[in-house]
């Protein structure tokens, strides 16, 4: 029997077949093009959202007014689920990276499936759980490491997040720009474009066609975390 296609987000991936329907039903597909604005900081907001293509960015306006990029997102990761849980303003912004494609439900409609399925709330709190391992990580990484750790640790994180197999390497498709990842990791584009071509060097990576290929990401994991 073919496998759900709602099986493969993970925050559905545990439900059965007739809580999958109750979900289905309150979903809303909605598309967005290259860099268009999802949800703005500070805006109100009701409705939660699963990637099903693409990538965005969750970034804050920080204080010289410049950009705060916290996170990139892929297939099958949430986004809006805070405002839609305590019913507060965004906490942060989102733009897509590429064109994606998303299912949005509302809050009313979320409160309610939370209600009659536990299970997605269970794997709701894992996910936020590691959100704020990964959010103290990246914390202690722009504050004790140097530029060579932070672009490594930034690295790592992408490779994580949004990284694919493919006969046995770790790639990263569609590398972001080096603005979005001297963003991330608290540097220069100029250090961005240094660093990288560096570990190319030391041959931990190949950047080819704008994807970022690991030869032995866990060795680069064990010799930069």
């Amino acid at each position: 029997m073919e496998k759900d296609p709602l099986k493969y987000f993970p925050l559905l991936a545990d439900l059965d077949e007739e809580e999958l329907e109750l979900v289905r039903k309150k979903l809303i597909l909605r598309k967005f093009g290259r860099n268009s604005p999802i949800i703005f900081e500070d805006d109100v907001g009701n409705c939660l959202f699963i990637i099903k293509k693409g990538r965005v960015k969750i970034s804050i306006n920080a204080p010289d007014g410049g950009e705060a990029i916290l996170a990139i997102l892929g297939e099958g990761d949430f986004f809006g689920e805070l405002s839609v849980i305590d019913g507060l303003a965004r906490s942060a912004s989102v733009t897509s990276i590429d064109g994606v494609e998303l299912m949005m439900m509302n809050r009313n409609d979320f409160m309610e499936l939370l209600e009659k399925v536990p299970k997605i709330a269970i794997t709701l709190l894992k996910e936020l759980a590691g959100r704020i391992r990964k959010s103290d990580s990246q914390i202690s990484s722009l504050s004790l490491l140097d530029a060579k750790g932070r672009v490594a640790a930034t690295l790592i994180r992408l490779a994580e997040d949004i990284g694919k197999v493919r006969e046995g390497k770790v790639q990263v498709d569609e590398l972001p720009l080096q603005r979005d990842l001297a963003n991330i990791a608290g540097t220069s584009r100029e250090t961005i474009s240094r660093v990288i071509k560096r570990f190319e060097d030391e041959g931990h990576c190949l950047v080819d066609h704008n994807t970022l290929i690991f030869n032995d990401f866990e060795n680069f994991k064990k010799t930069y975390s």
